[in-house]
């Protein structure tokens, strides 16, 4: 049995490059500043960028994590006060570090175009000066700096040469969601609105899968990742990568997006598409979720309203340019995996105990035998554990907002 005082960083990978296993989550929000200014509305106030950082490392195991509210000069504040209490420092690969977490300086910002809709898009930065130019830069076309995902008045494109001229990483987010997806709620192609020159990757979401990525021609060339979105501490590390790298910092991402040197994704671990809260097409007339196997895009085939939420699923099949999806040989693996917080029966007792025993979620999910499960919360919620390794729990699916569930077996 692992005890979390021996726990180390998992270097499982190849040994002559010095390569290791290193958990990714790039989207997380904050609730508030230190100082009890409000950032992202619907987070946890709790959500600050400390507790954010000692969450990921010494409850979920997450070595590299993108904090995407950075822009905000609260949470600059923040991190300045952190720095020069002793607590974090940058690290010289880019990056801020807190004991086994890297954390990287994000921002989430809504663009919108005439003759479109709204979508979000992350970039990232590789320290706190070069965040602070570009927060510089934002506050000249934004109306509150302070908030989070805040509209961002100018165009795609003026964005990503922005970006790129202080050395950042952009990729849309969620980009199948009908809330503010690039694919979603945009267009039916990023060249439409986009460089795709400088797309450094592109973020899945919850309700959608590399599988039905790979219906669109235009996303063979990027890596994909699956990042969780947390509005709270609890939802950190629901959708994470494994990555391989020699350290968990932002210059090596940026060889791990580019496929240099032996790092690359090793394995994205995301929701099985049907429990996101998106995943088929809602009717908000009779509030059924559309479980047909034709996508319902004008009608609902129950009552015959048009008030419906496209679902991801549904606006994949109808924008798809291939019959069949069909990934490029080069993507890693996608791994269905259900979050712990999903397992039936598993309350926040029961979860302490098996962090108490094994250290991190991450420990829990991929190092611990269900044997070992078993003794601490016994051989259900064992079972339960195992079959969301496995891919093999039984769901129902999400829509209109509402997410899927664990059906009980």
């Amino acid at each position: 049995m692992m005890n979390k005082q021996t726990r180390q960083l998992d270097s499982t990978g190849d040994a002559s490059t010095g390569l290791q296993r290193i958990y990714t989550d790039l989207h997380i929000h904050i609730g508030r500043s230190e100082d009890g200014q409000p950032v992202k509305i619907s987070g946890s106030r709790n959500l600050t960028f400390a507790n954010i950082a000692r969450e990921a490392s010494l409850h979920k195991g997450i070595n590299l994590i993108g904090i995407i509210d950075c822009h905000s000069p609260g949470v600059r504040q923040d991190i300045r006060n952190l720095i020069s209490s002793g607590e974090m420092s940058e690290i010289p690969g880019g990056g801020i570090r807190y004991r086994d977490t890297t954390i990287l300086l994000g921002s989430e910002i809504e663009i919108r175009e005439p003759g479109y809709q709204e979508a979000h898009v992350l970039v990232y930065f590789r320290d706190l000066k070069m965040m602070d130019d570009f927060a510089q830069w934002m506050g000249k076309h934004m109306k509150n700096l302070q908030l989070s995902s805040q509209r961002l008045y100018t165009s795609y494109r003026e964005l990503q040469q922005q970006v790129k001229q202080r050395g950042g990483l952009f990729m849309p987010a969620h980009m199948f969601t009908p809330h503010k997806g690039i694919y979603g709620s945009v267009t039916d192609r990023m060249e439409h609105v986009l460089n795709l020159e400088q797309i450094d990757g592109g973020e899945l979401g919850l309700s959608a899968d590399t599988e039905m990525a790979g219906y669109i021609s235009e996303l063979d060339a990027y890596p994909l990742l699956t990042n969780s979105d947390a509005h709270s501490l609890g939802k950190i590390g629901r959708e994470y990568n494994v990555m391989q790298m020699q350290e968990a910092s932002f210059d090596e991402l940026v060889q791990v997006l580019r496929g240099t040197n032996g790092r690359h994704i090793e394995a994205n671990y995301g929701l099985d598409p049907r429990l996101g809260k998106y995943h088929r097409t809602y009717c908000m007339n009779c509030e059924h979720i559309i479980h047909e196997p034709e996508a319902a895009l004008e009608r609902c085939p129950y009552c015959g309203s048009t008030k419906l939420t496209v679902g991801v699923l549904d606006r994949v099949l109808n924008i798809a340019d291939r019959p069949n999806p069909q990934p490029p040989s080069s993507r890693p693996p996608y791994r269905y995996q259900v979050p712990l917080a999903f397992i039936p029966g598993l309350g926040s007792a029961k979860m302490n105990r098996l962090l108490d025993a094994f250290g991190t979620e991450m420990d829990i999910l991929h190092n611990t035998s269900t044997t070992d499960l078993t003794t601490i919360v016994g051989t259900e919620i064992a079972d339960y554990i195992h079959q969301a390794r496995t891919g093999t729990l039984t769901l129902s699916a999400g829509g209109g907002g509402t997410y899927g569930k664990v059906v009980k077996g």
